[in-house]
């Protein structure tokens, strides 16, 4: 029998918090078997941070569980802060904990900006790689921030028309700008208000059935901050990446396990990123879900991941 449904709640059996440089500092857990296969788990965002839930996509019988909180999100601290933030700090990041964990090699899982976090971490370290799982694919090209700025409203107009309410028509011109002069400012009174704005947009848009539930997590004042500061620090700045790098470094890791997982109707991450993951990467398995959009926890992406993970637990 295929396995469909999260595992069971969870708690680590072991949590840290390690020293990154004079600024910031990461917290890390490891939950399920000390001795299982181990997997490092990418939260999306970037800024977002990880959660319980995500523990219950591995089988705890078999998987070491690693999740961390990346510079500025989610527990590790200081929160939204963008000092020395980048994806190559992010990757360092995750080769840091590999060394202090004493792992020599992992599954990688992450979906949203967790898949593009994966595949830089992966075409960066590929010997440290068991195979990878990704979900709901970003690469960070112009046309994807493009998309997500001013493509969405295409379906979505109601809820593109609540991020920019508060902007004058020619702060309509440039969304991105204009909602990073305001997430910088000092003032909570200013910020704020744009967090809760640029985080519930992505919220409300991220499921294929309205989900108030995912709206109220994302405009919550916590998450909102830090996704949206640190969200729109990386969208201005490209994501740290060259355009199309993870596409043209592919050839790095196409011989290890892969799975691709996305929703069709994605609005947040639209299937067409996916689709040019799989055309570079043709010898990864393609999974595309008939009925459901960005959310991991759309019940045939949660399907589809934990059949992955279960496919993949006995990889060393």
């Amino acid at each position: 029998m295929t396995r469909e449904q999260l595992f069971p709640p969870i708690n680590p059996y072991e949590t840290g918090h390690l020293a990154l440089d004079e600024t910031h500092i990461m917290y890390w857990e490891q939950s399920g078997n000390p001795n299982g296969v181990p997997v490092m788990f990418l939260h999306g965002g970037p800024g977002a941070g990880a959660t319980p839930v995500h523990r219950r996509f591995f089988d705890p019988a078999a998987y070491r569980v690693i999740i961390f909180d990346q510079r500025g999100a989610g527990r590790s601290e200081p929160q939204g802060e963008l000092n020395n933030n980048t994806t190559q700090h992010l990757i360092d990041d995750i080769e840091t904990l590999r060394k202090h964990l004493g792992i020599d090699r992992w599954l990688v899982f992450g979906g949203s900006w967790g898949s593009t976090l994966a595949l830089a971490y992966g075409q960066a370290h590929r010997e440290q790689c068991i195979g990878f799982v990704l979900r709901g694919i970003f690469l960070g090209r112009p046309e994807e921030l493009d998309w997500f700025l001013y493509g969405m409203k295409t379906v979505y107009p109601e809820i593109w028309g609540r991020l920019v309410e508060q902007l004058s028509d020619d702060e309509r011109k440039d969304i991105l700008a204009s909602y990073h002069k305001r997430l910088m400012d000092s003032d909570p009174a200013v910020h704020l208000p744009a967090a809760r704005a640029w985080s519930a947009y992505e919220g409300a848009c991220s499921t294929l059935l309205p989900s108030p539930e995912t709206v109220a997590a994302f405009s919550s004042d916590a998450l909102a901050y830090a996704l949206a500061r640190i969200e729109t620090h990386y969208f201005v700045n490209d994501l740290f990446m060259e355009e199309n790098a993870l596409l043209e470094g592919i050839d790095k890791i196409r011989d290890l396990p892969g799975v691709i997982v996305q929703g069709r109707y994605d609005m947040v991450c639209p299937i067409r990123t996916a689709n040019a993951l799989h055309e570079a990467w043709p010898e990864a398995e393609y999974v595309v879900v008939p009925d459901a959009g960005h959310s991991a926890m759309e019940p045939g992406i949660r399907a589809a991941l934990i059949r992955a993970s279960e496919r993949l637990k006995h990889r060393r």
